[in-house]
């Protein structure tokens, strides 16, 4: 069966160099480049809402299955990195997903964990063809 799911995000860059101001749902944030780079440093790069996007979902999705099979995992933390290398117009980019558990999780936790953690909806989007569709208005 096929599923369609939309969600948007709003972006106003209306002052200051860089600094952005992103809303959806109701909720508002600030994304913005580092001072080195032209910007004031008032909230994270874009490319870091990118792997916050990545992180947050994993530990979502981990948690969810956890509490689903009634597993007492205790925290999750997830460090997402990426390693972005441009060359002329070519972009490789490698992103690197830690998941940290409580040493006291079994093997065999850990082991479906990490199957699961590959399967959060972030993880399978960035993983599966993107088309993207740009029009200036």
């Amino acid at each position: 069966m096929d599923r369609t799911t939309t969600r948007s995000v709003t972006a106003v860059l209306d002052g200051p160099p860089y600094r952005t101001q992103l809303s959806t749902r109701g909720h508002e944030w600030i994304a913005d480049e580092p001072e080195d780079e032209g910007g004031a440093d008032l909230g994270p790069r874009p490319h870091e809402f990118m792997l916050a996007a990545l992180a947050s979902c994993t530990a979502i999705t981990l948690r969810m299955y956890a509490d689903r099979k009634q597993w007492a995992i205790g925290p999750i933390r997830i460090t997402t990195t990426m390693d972005r290398t441009q060359r002329g117009a070519e972009v490789q980019t490698l992103i690197n997903i830690e998941v940290e558990l409580d040493p006291s999780v079994p093997q065999e936790q850990r082991e479906r964990l990490a199957v699961i953690a590959r399967s959060c909806p972030v993880h399978r989007t960035l993983e599966n063809p993107i088309q993207l569709r740009s029009a200036v208005v």
